[in-house]
């Protein structure tokens, strides 16, 4: 049984290493398509070493048995947010190819939409995919906020910026690490944001209409975070007034019964 599960595991871990080479494949292709200079390419082995280490770590503490095809579509998608990235840091030294941006930009959207279905047709829905997506998620976004902000100004950096600033106030404030009810409007808000920076980074639209595009994404995720973050802070008041609630019918609860004991004895 160890050596069959000591087996499996390097299995598992094969696919991580697979997913990192074919990262490197996908930058030498875009590389020799546009020439990338160097801070394109130091950026993008960056990401694929990064990915290649939290992920394998992330893996041998789940002792997944199996990557699971979810996974496979979600590390698909990492590779594509990786060229995407290449891309964006290459721009600060030359013009970016806005094609071929949006081309892997939009693929790797699509894509979200495809790794929970496979998740939960085939059974194999874990914590660990659904952290592995939300990061990519959460990451592009952010690479994509760089990008729009070249164009529109720094503030729409906060896009990007907004879900690690929450993860880094939860550490001052673990309420807010309490889970969230599920919610159809933080998907919808979630799943716009990338569609909203793709638009305005596309250069399709006049620079108006991009700047409205870019407003209605953050508008949009100021008021869901907003609302998470007030719906935490009712929850762990409730959480913590509770104890004192309870000690209070307790103390009370000797009193009472002394009360119905009196009352008992008056009417007989």
């Amino acid at each position: 049984m160890a050596l069959n599960n000591t087996y499996e595991a390097r299995l598992v871990q094969q696919e991580t290493a697979v997913g990192a080479g074919v990262q490197i494949l996908l930058l030498a292709l875009l590389g020799s398509a546009i020439g990338m200079g160097p801070a394109g390419w130091l950026t993008g082995l960056a990401f694929a070493v990064a990915s290649w280490a939290v992920l394998s770590r992330a893996l041998h503490r789940s002792r997944l048995r199996s990557f699971g095809p979810a996974n496979r579509v979600t590390l698909g998608r990492a590779t594509l947010v990786g060229g995407v990235t290449a891309l964006v840091a290459d721009s600060f030294e030359s013009s970016p190819p806005v094609t071929l941006l949006v081309g892997l930009t939009a693929v790797a959207l699509i894509l979200d939409g495809v790794d929970g279905k496979v998740a939960r047709r085939t059974g194999t829905s874990t914590a660990l995919g659904a952290r592995f997506d939300m990061e990519v998620d959460a990451f592009l976004i952010l690479v994509l906020s760089v990008y729009v902000s070249m164009q529109l100004g720094p503030w729409v950096l906060l896009i990007g910026a907004m879900r690690y600033a929450f993860v880094a106030a939860a550490k001052v404030a673990p309420w807010l690490n309490a889970p969230l009810p599920p919610s159809f409007a933080r998907k919808t808000v979630a799943a716009i944001q990338g569609v909203c920076l793709l638009l305005a980074g596309s250069e399709l639209l006049p620079h108006v209409a991009n700047m409205a595009v870019a407003l209605l994404a953050l508008g949009s995720l100021l008021w869901s975070f907003g609302r998470d973050v007030l719906w935490l802070w009712r929850t762990s008041r409730v959480v913590a007034q509770a104890p004192a609630r309870e000690a209070s019918r307790a103390s009370q609860a000797p009193a009472r019964e002394a009360r119905e004991e009196m009352l008992e004895l008056v009417a007989r």
